[in-house]
């Protein structure tokens, strides 16, 4: 744990792989922990505002998840390319990577930026049929669209130092930026002196200066101390169109998964938009502490792809595919464990967050239905972003399409009005979905044509 957390460099070609494993995701977890707070703590104090509020920060989140989209899939692109080139022995060439990828960011968040300020009222008068929604909410979301900056920056930049090998810093930076806003949030929301009393507007206030303190964190220990890879002004002032090009084919497989799931998701909380704001409210509760699990099994995921990179650059195939398995299998205890906790401890949870009785009842329905699929969720995590940390960002795309557009949008709405089992159907067909490509996954990863893709 010590090792760990001070970030000691460890050759992870070589050596043992729980070891490996370890180093690596221990700061991941604690990393992916910290990203999970911020939707936890947010959703804490706008909770009390109002119902209308915490459904304004769930639509929110779901439409924010388009912008993730973009800088989850370029943050996937920077990990497998440097972490190939760490691999391979060449870290000058891992910091050029890293610098175009932070130069494609800060155009493609200029591009999102304007039809989000744009267009924020219209989403949310879209998604909800309580037009309060969209009167109360429309500030909030337009800022957290227009200033997308440092949400990108936060993945995609992490992207880098998880692919070179150094998740004590990414992880440094997370703590960093959930601090300051864990701290901001009621300052701003309740305005209490000197603040001013913003409400739901002070929670994206305190969100936005948070990462941009943690970004700040980044980008200093990229150009001026360079433990892991240092980068330079002069790699960004022109494209190297060849990394760039490879940059963007992986980004826009991955991203192309993020943006399938993220539609998906958008679907699914539109439909639950349409049955009550309660059982929006609820399932954001819900949603919200799955995220503390569901992130620090991102940690273990993304440690996988660190190790398929490297080792793939190595030229040990064999080593890559074994500390997927083992980091499957980690993964799978753990979220077994939390499984057995939701199934038991749903109303507790749910109601460390709302005393509204109907709410909290709807909280711990989707919390308990959707934790039954949690050891799937687990195998499937590791096994897509192991094939993306091998570059091969075509596979888990198009699997994504076929369980979430194909299956898990239409069953959703089928099983909600036809049926009639209104958010039960809902939840079920996210279990379905997630649980069948976790399968689909797994045996196209058994079949081993991501080791000789070529990054």
């Amino acid at each position: 744990m010590r090792r760990a957390l001070r970030g000691e460099a460890l050759d992870y070609t070589r050596g043992s792989i729980d070891e490996a494993i370890a180093l690596l995701a221990i700061p991941m977890i604690l990393e992916m922990v910290m990203e999970s707070l911020f939707a936890v703590v947010d959703a804490y104090f706008v909770a009390q505002i109002s119902n209308e509020a915490v459904t304004t920060l769930g639509l929110t989140e779901s439409v924010l998840t388009l912008v993730y989209s973009v800088a989850i899939g370029l943050s996937a692109a920077a990990t497998a390319m440097v972490s190939r080139r760490v691999g391979e022995g060449r870290r000058r060439a891992a910091a050029v990577v890293g610098a175009q990828a932070l130069l494609i960011a800060l155009v493609l968040s200029l591009l999102l930026a304007a039809p989000g300020y744009v267009f924020a009222g219209d989403l949310l008068r879209l998604m909800s049929s309580d037009p309060r929604v969209a009167q109360t909410g429309a500030p909030f979301t337009r800022l957290l669209l227009t200033a997308n900056l440092p949400i990108m920056l936060l993945w995609m930049l992490n992207g880098v130092f998880r692919g070179a090998g150094d998740a004590a810093t990414a992880m440094r930076a997370l703590w960093l930026a959930n601090g300051v806003n864990l701290v901001l949030d009621p300052l701003l929301i309740f305005g209490w002196e000197p603040f001013p009393q913003l409400g739901l507007v002070g929670a994206g206030v305190a969100t936005t200066i948070g990462r941009s303190v943690g970004v700040l964190y980044q980008l200093w220990h990229l150009f001026a101390v360079g433990r892991a890879v240092r980068l330079h002004v002069r790699f960004m002032l022109q494209p190297y169109w060849g990394i760039v090009r490879r940059l963007m084919v992986i980004a826009a497989g991955s991203t192309g998964q993020y943006l399938i799931a993220s539609s998906s998701w958008i679907f699914l909380i539109g439909i639950l938009g349409q049955i009550s704001t309660t059982v929006t409210a609820g399932y954001t509760m819900a949603i919200r502490i799955m995220l503390f699990t569901l992130l620090p099994s991102w940690g273990v995921a993304n440690a996988a792809a660190t190790l398929v990179g490297q080792n793939l650059g190595a030229h040990q195939p064999e080593r890559a595919e074994r500390s997927v398995w083992r980091a499957g299998f980690f993964n799978m205890i753990f979220m077994g464990v939390v499984s057995a906790l939701y199934l038991y401890a749903a109303p507790v949870l749910i109601g460390l967050f709302t005393q509204d009785a109907q709410t909290l009842q709807s909280g711990a329905l989707a919390l308990r239905i959707l934790s039954a699929g949690y050891v799937f969720y687990g195998y499937g995590m590791i096994l897509s972003q192991a094939i993306n940390g091998a570059g091969d960002t075509r596979t888990p795309t198009v699997l994504n399409f076929v369980c979430f557009l194909l299956l898990e949008a239409p069953l959703a709405w089928w099983l909600a009005f036809p049926m009639g089992w209104q958010e039960k159907g809902v939840y079920y067909s996210i279990v379905i979905a997630e649980s069948l490509l976790a399968v689909v996954l797994g045996i196209f990863f058994r079949r081993g044509r991501w080791k000789r893709t070529v990054v």
